[in-house]
């Protein structure tokens, strides 16, 4: 049972393809998908200047990096940062359209 780890340290960037499969039946990872674009975006250029160090429960941690597929403390907390830092789409969506709804539908009391 090997998972693919998130390794944003690698001078070259790793192939996208390589990146986002799972060990387990050539899966994609949500994990794999969400640093691939912080990779695109440039999130994980430049030097690694800002530390970051916080305690958590080891329940917690662990449970993370056993659904994530991360195999140290810091590729767990590089993806945390990168899915905070990127917007989810479908959010973004349904904020911008609260209350909206198209001219044809009619609500059913």
């Amino acid at each position: 049972m090997t998972r693919a780890t998130i390794n944003p340290k690698r001078g070259s960037a790793p192939d996208s393809a390589m990146l986002a499969r799972s060990g387990r039946r050539g899966k994609i990872t949500a994990a794999a998908v969400v640093m691939e674009e912080a990779r695109r975006s440039g999130l994980l250029d430049g030097d690694r200047t800002e530390h970051v160090s916080f305690r958590a429960p080891k329940a917690l941690v662990e449970a993370a990096m056993r659904e994530s597929g991360a195999t140290r403390p810091t590729e767990l907390g590089l993806l945390a940062l990168a899915m905070l830092a990127q917007p989810d789409p479908v959010a973004n969506f349904l904020k911008e359209t609260r209350g909206q709804l198209g001219p044809d539908h009619q609500l059913d009391y």
